[in-house]
């Protein structure tokens, strides 16, 4: 079996929170985008054997999609092993959710494999053991998510608006800018409900001056690159701009194609993950 395994941005992202095993509460609505991984799974008789089309990705339980195919077999007692090989697009530490996308892809697959009945709330449930975001990548689309990544509420599609993704050359780690907001004092938080307003309304403009991403108070000061990208946003006409998860792909909103493309072409001088895109 073979699904795609789309990438998402964050429309406005919050930490509420902390729990007492350390867990940080998000308020934050999430958005597929025209960016996948494609995961191709077959039935073996044994055993998890993992490839990938990326060398610098661990094919062993240090990768999500390995442990996701784990759960899953230790969870519904199945008897015989998967060959899974992911063609990767989606770059890597880049807060796109690429890691929860395949890892959900392949519980997807496995599902219709194995035990077709289950739902994908049943799975969203079981798949929150591997990731925030993981619950998230089950259902896709347009959702806004809270708690620690387990409670979806699904939204109107906020679909067919272009963006350019700007992934620079290096990585961030999720858990070191969780373990740092703590320490941040924090000014601005995104009024979520204005962005699901824009959503429902399909106003892109709206949608634009109210993203804000609470993390951008970490990983922005730490790298002053992201903050060059964010105002070449607006140098190409871009409508809004913001930080992606954790970091440290920027994308930026566009009302037309002939803008995105000039602020693609500048930015991919640059740096070598640039990618426009549309919401889906």
């Amino acid at each position: 079996m073979e699904l795609k395994a789309y990438a998402k941005v964050n429309l406005c992202l919050d930490v509420t929170g902390v729990r007492e095993d350390g867990y940080h509460l998000l308020k934050m609505v999430m958005q597929n985008i025209d960016l996948y991984d494609v995961v191709k799974v077959n039935k073996d008789k044994k055993g998890i054997n993992l490839r990938c089309s990326t060398s610098t990705i661990p094919l062993d339980n240090r990768n999500i999609a390995y442990r996701s195919a784990e759960l899953f077999i230790k969870n519904y007692n199945i008897k015989e092993g998967v060959d899974i090989y992911i063609e990767k697009n989606i770059p890597v530490e880049a807060g796109l959710a690429g890691g929860s996308a395949d890892a959900a892809a392949v519980l997807k697959t496995m599902r219709d494999m194995f035990r077709p009945g289950i739902s994908n709330a049943e799975l969203a449930n079981m798949a929150l053991n591997l990731g925030a975001d993981v619950p998230y990548c089950i259902y896709g689309g347009t959702a806004l998510c809270e708690g620690i990544g387990e409670i979806i509420t699904p939204l109107k599609p906020f679909k067919n608006h272009i963006l350019v993704l700007v992934k620079p050359n290096f990585g961030v780690s999720t858990k070191e800018v969780y373990r740092e907001i703590d320490n941040k004092s924090i000014l601005n938080h995104p009024n979520s409900e204005i962005i699901i307003r824009a959503i429902e309304e399909d106003n892109l403009e709206l949608l634009c001056n109210n993203m804000i991403n609470v993390l951008e108070n970490v990983t922005l000061e730490k790298y002053e690159a992201l903050n060059t990208i964010k105002k070449e946003v607006f140098n190409f006409k871009g409508l809004g701009t913001l930080m992606s998860g954790s970091g440290p792909t920027i994308f930026g909103f566009f009302e037309d194609m002939f803008s995105a493309q000039k602020y693609y072409d500048y930015m991919k001088l640059k740096y070598k993950e640039v990618f426009i895109t549309r919401t889906i």
